[in-house]
């Protein structure tokens, strides 16, 4: 798995990207959770995320955030971070060029940034938020979300109010012409620990439901 540095707005961003092995294969790019918490793009949830990707014959690539590892620049709350992820979306399209679609995935604060990409770039048409943290962060920006996916909650989750999200959920669910999943992950905390084989299955099965085995 190649290890890449590519540019972004405040330098240069460290990454991990997989190239398919397939001519003219599908994108993604995984975000991970918040970095003055000990995100990074190793986190485990983001490394299977990436996989789950991966095995599907995608062109993948997860990265550090600024100020993260050898990621240049300092955390900016979110808005840099955003620039980030448009970044490092621009960098896969220009190695992948025909993509014929791209999809992004993001755990906890990654959730909340990727779901602000889909609102600025249409070409993304699915998403996977893990753990989006509704009772910290306004997603009323997704007024109307553009794009189908799915959420996934741990009901154990001591950082993430699951009824915040329960309510995200209800209330993106009530839009046409987008579906959007619920996921619950019975017992499983913030970060899945004993329930990491839980929130892959799932993700697992949705992806097979929307893109196939």
């Amino acid at each position: 798995m190649p290890e890449v540095i590519f540019n972004g707005p405040e330098g240069r961003l460290e990454g991990r990207y997989h190239p398919s092995s397939q001519k003219n294969a599908p994108v993604a790019v995984i975000l991970h959770p918040h970095p003055q918490f000990g995100g990074t793009m190793n986190n485990k949830v983001v490394y299977h995320l990436f996989h789950a990707f991966v095995r599907r014959g995608y062109s993948v690539l997860r990265f550090n955030f600024r100020g993260v590892g050898r990621s240049q620049g300092e955390h900016d709350a979110g808005i840099g971070e955003l620039s980030d992820a448009a970044a490092a979306l621009d960098w896969i399209q220009t190695e992948n060029p025909d993509a014929p679609n791209c999809w992004v995935a993001g755990f906890s604060f990654g959730a909340w940034i990727g779901m602000q990409l889909l609102m600025r770039r249409p070409e993304l048409e699915g998403f996977i938020s893990v753990s989006p943290p509704a009772n910290m962060y306004d997603f009323n920006f997704l007024a109307p979300c553009p794009s189908s996916g799915i959420i996934i909650q741990g009901t154990a989750d001591e950082v993430v109010e699951a009824d915040a999200t329960a309510k995200l959920a209800e209330k993106l669910q009530a839009q046409k012409a987008i579906e959007v999943e619920y996921a619950k992950i019975s017992g499983a905390s913030h970060f899945y620990g004993s329930h990491m084989a839980d929130m892959t299955n799932t993700v697992e099965t949705y992806l097979n439901k929307r893109l196939g085995t």
